[in-house]
């Protein structure tokens, strides 16, 4: 069974830098106070560690779409 992380922006993208800004656009995240889950896995571990100072990460459920799949 994957894990997935729900993850929230709670910081303004202001003077972040250009791969910052792409990462949390990569994320689907807008606007602050803005969330999505996601699994995990390597690739969202770099990301996170790139934009971590941005957002909040904390344990989800698998979102809705993924429930009950084999």
């Amino acid at each position: 069974m994957t894990k997935h992380v729900r993850i929230t922006l709670r910081r303004s993208l202001s003077g972040s830098t250009d791969p910052q800004r792409g990462g949390v656009a990569t994320l689907g995240l807008r606007r602050i106070g803005q969330s999505t889950v996601r699994a995990t896995g390597p690739q969202l571990d770099g990301l996170l560690r790139q934009v971590g100072h941005l957002v909040s990460v904390e344990p989800a459920t698998a979102p809705d779409n993924e429930k009950g799949r084999a």
